[in-house]
């Protein structure tokens, strides 16, 4: 039977398909000869380059692009469902809010009526921490039990993602179901070539997707690191149709990160699928703008998170050095110290002429001590500062330029915070121990209080005690540096800060950026530049090998690079590099890459193929080629290539031991002064807005006799409208801002309220000074009772109890009546009558003396 059309066009017509879309439409609607047929609804314009399709089962059928077309299994498939995709997109109820925050629910809505629509790609922009991947599960939920999705992909592009996105699966519950979404649906990540057809979502790395479309296996160690980060072959291995994994496989793709993996070599993974596209960042650029057709179906920042309290803001404190600023140099004939990065050995040398370095260089080329010694001894000393009457210190996240740059680090912080080894850790995909099982001691224990890290926790990985970020590493890439900023941005309660930061008072209101080497002030680009330059760095020559690069110029490349290490190598690393290749020398390693594209070995190699041929050409060649190059980089793994960088990087570093430097500055960022002072104004502002509007306000600014009538009823009515109507303006952000912009020294407040209190009191000019309320109470109690002692009132030990109990009640509570005897601690004492007891008939005097006088 027919079903369809294919219009066949020459290759050169590929520009003007769209003109045959109404020839192709007349074939399908035109009665066969002989066949009393309905119209065709599956109608194709192909030039076999380009192919474009159009079903008529859509509701308004649009052209759209595919890479091929379907299995004959899927047309029958088709056809024997009453409602195609499109049509069922229609189907999906109202949204239930219960549970979402409103910019998911914004997310999800706007998308599904994108879906509705037939926009092929769609882009989710949502802010770090505002729950991305928690809404994405929502609507792939909904598009699996109302729309009847097949089955959907979740795209990332390192491990450590996938195992983030597979663990939120797992854990999410449904708002109409009580079973978990992995109880609902099968869900599978890939962790080799075999994908499950029973499996409703899959989780992949688009490194791990590219090798099974080319039918290839692919080593995990491929996969730890984002892909878009290192250099690719200029002539990517091209994706061909796949029949195992055929174009309609997926009906929805969620890509994760998505401004990090849609383009260059990576895009063709995403075109061969006839699926929506969903993408997901809170760091969108031009380019990423640009791949989604401009349909952003949801904009929400962090400014606007910050806003609703689903983000915490964040302030920059400064170090600088001279170091870091200037760079130094080391005369000639100094004896400096020269250590090799792999093995950290070091020897004493003599130079043989004079050593410039600049700030760049740091860590790099030239290591000082001293500057790391410098900046942590810093940090160290104005941590009181920073994080006022933390006992502990707060969890903080070391951004380190190399693996060597983060074992100075470890080694210094240890010594300069005199704390053992579990204080502070490297988190690396390098580490010696476990990443995942480090990462989880950070997140959820006491120590380490440190973590160091290169690349495992810069991006994509929650942290949500995090309340320190302190970089020792420049970021040029706009991009970057929000992801890593991300780190802090999670909000967190205080019951859960307390579990691995104890002395905390507060939940979790913001973070601090330490700024040790101007990051906060250097230029960023758009997006993340990459490396196209001529000499190609050694890892990336042999990651490209690995993830299928066969051209000529990456083979001789590697071949030149492997050849030079061959004749400055040992016998020890001749021998680990063989037992790693699987029993290949370095030698013929080489000259596998070598032979790959010799033309007489090409031609010896297809005459063993086709013995029959007489002189092997076109396909044959082309396919001798291809086996020798294939059997050339079979031999790369991922042990083997870190092995083979671990060697190259034991080249030396000098060891700058002769300048001492000294810091030059460690305080407060400009703007982030300049943020203090507009949150100050606009407190300012609101409290004079209102003075007449709410009681409390109104008492403090025209009734001063009458602040002993003000009720903790009171405080708490400012306290809600404050936070309804600012909520950026949380008293204890704006106590905060105090500090930075007055430079005030007025401590911690007890609590939110009691930091309201003494904020309001300074605005009105009660207090020349901020100050807590809870200190101002304790302040005046031990003034009026000085000089009731002094007087003819003189209380005993009891007495003094219960006054105390009074005060404790006021500082917190603002005002005290004779109900408030009935609570605890005065209950458990005797109360009413007991206060009687002691005091007598001054008892009514003596509370509203206490009243008047604790608020003054």
């Amino acid at each position: 039977m027919s079903i369809g059309v294919i219009e066949a066009k020459r290759e050169e017509e590929g520009h003007r398909l769209t003109v045959h879309e109404a020839q192709a439409e007349a074939y399908a609607l035109a009665q066969l000869k002989y066949v009393n047929n309905e119209p065709l609804k599956y109608v194709y314009e192909s030039t076999g380059e380009i192919t474009r399709f159009t079903d008529f089962n859509d509701p308004k059928p649009r052209a759209r692009q595919t890479f091929s077309f379907p299995r004959p299994e899927t047309f029958k498939e088709w056809m024997s469902t009453p409602k195609n995709l499109r049509a069922r997109l229609h189907d999906i109820p109202v949204l239930d809010e219960k549970g979402l925050r409103d910019c998911q629910i914004n997310a999800i809505k706007n998308l599904e009526k994108s879906f509705k629509e037939n926009y092929p790609r769609a882009l989710i922009q949502m802010a770090t921490g505002s729950g991305k991947t928690y809404t994405a599960i929502t609507f792939i939920y909904r598009l699996l039990k109302f729309a009847k999705a097949k089955r959907v992909l979740f795209l990332v592009d390192t491990r450590n993602l996938g195992k983030q996105a597979e663990q939120e699966l797992m854990a999410y519950t449904p708002a109409d179901d009580n079973r978990k979404f992995t109880e609902l649906y099968n869900v599978q990540r890939l962790k080799s070539s075999y994908v499950s057809k029973d499996a409703q979502v899959c989780i992949s790395t688009i490194q791990r997707l590219y090798s099974i479309l080319k039918g290839e296996e692919l080593d995990e160690a491929a996969e730890e690191t984002n892909p878009n980060e290192v250099w690719q072959p200029k002539a990517p291995m091209p994706v061909v149709y796949n029949e195992k994994i055929p174009l309609e496989f997926f009906d929805f793709i969620v890509i994760d990160e998505c401004h990090r993996s849609i383009y260059n070599l990576w895009q063709q993974v995403l075109d061969y699928f006839d699926a929506f596209l969903i993408g997901l960042t809170a760091t969108p650029d031009k380019r990423t703008f640009g791949f989604f057709k401009e349909n952003i179906v949801s904009e929400y920042s962090h400014e606007q998170a910050v806003a609703d309290l689903v983000n915490v803001p964040y302030d920059v404190f400064t170090i600088e050095t001279e170091v870091t600023k200037q760079g130094a140099q080391i005369s000639a004939k100094e004896y400096i110290d020269v250590r090799e990065r792999l093995t950290r050995k070091k020897r004493w040398e003599q130079l043989d002429e004079e050593v410039k370095y600049d700030g760049q260089q740091l860590d790099r080329d030239v290591v000082n001590p001293s500057q790391i010694r410098n900046v942590t001894k810093a940090f160290k000393n104005k941590l009181p500062e920073i994080f006022p009457g933390r006992k502990e210190v707060p969890k903080t996240l070391i951004f380190a330029k190399t693996d060597s740059h983060a074992d100075d680090i470890i080694e210094i912080v240890r010594e300069e915070f005199a704390e053992g080894n579990d204080f502070c850790k490297k988190i690396t995909y390098k580490a010696e121990e476990d990443g995942d099982t480090l990462l989880a001691q950070f997140r959820n224990s006491y120590n380490p209080r440190i973590a160091v890290t290169v690349d495992m926790i810069a991006t994509g990985t929650d942290v949500k005690p995090l309340e320190c970020l302190l970089f020792m590493r420049d970021v040029r890439s706009a991009n970057y540096f929000e992801q890593m900023k991300g780190r802090g941005t999670r909000t967190l309660g205080l019951d859960d800060l307390k579990k691995v930061t104890p002395s905390a008072k507060y939940e979790k209101d913001h973070f601090v950026i330490v700024d040790a080497v101007g990051v906060a002030k250097s230029l960023k680009t758009d997006s993340r530049p990459l490396e196209r330059k001529s000499s190609v760095p050694l890892k990336d020559l042999m990651n490209a090998v690995l993830m299928g690069a066969k051209d000529e110029d990456t083979f001789l490349s590697l071949a030149n690079r492997l050849t030079r290490m061959d004749r400055q190598i040992k016998d020890k690393e001749r021998q680990k590099i063989k037992e790693l290749s699987g029993g290949i020398p370095l030698g013929a390693i080489v000259t596998g890459l070598l032979d790959a594209y010799n033309p007489d070995l090409i031609e010896e190699k297809a005459r063993q193929l086709y013995p029959d041929a007489d002189i092997p050409q076109g396909e044959k060649l082309k396919r001798a080629q291809e086996d020798l190059a294939k059997h050339a980089s079979h031999v790369f793994n991922g042990p083997l290539n870190e092995y083979l960088e671990t060697v190259r990087r034991s080249l030396e570093q000098i060891i700058d031991t002769v300048n001492i430097d000294r810091v030059t500055f460690a305080g407060w960022d400009k703007q982030a002064v300049a943020q203090a002072e507009a949150i100050v104004k606009d407190f300012k502002e609101f409290i004079e807005k209102n003075k007449d509007e709410i009681k409390a306000l109104s008492i403090f600014y025209s009734q001063p006799y009458r602040r002993r009538d003000i009720t903790y009823q009171m405080i708490r009515e400012v306290f809600d409208i404050l936070r309804e109507k600012k909520p950026n303006l949380a008293p204890l952000r704006v106590w905060d801002a105090y500090a930075h912009f007055e430079k005030s020294n007025a401590g911690n407040p007890k609590s939110e309220l009691t930091a309201l209190v003494g904020l309001i009191r300074s605005i009105v000019g009660i207090d020349k000074e901020l100050t807590d309320y809870d200190t101002i109470a304790r302040r005046n109690f031990r003034d009026w009772v000085v000089r009731a002692q002094s007087g003819h009132k003189h209380f005993n030990q009891e007495q003094m109890e219960w006054l105390y109990m009074i005060r404790d009640h006021i500082a917190t509570s603002f005002h005290i009546e004779s109900d408030d005897f009935d609570l605890s601690p005065f209950g458990e004492r005797g109360g009413l009558g007991k206060f009687h007891e002691l005091f007598g008939d001054s008892t009514d005097k003596l509370i509203n003396e206490l009243n008047e006088v604790l608020v003054a």
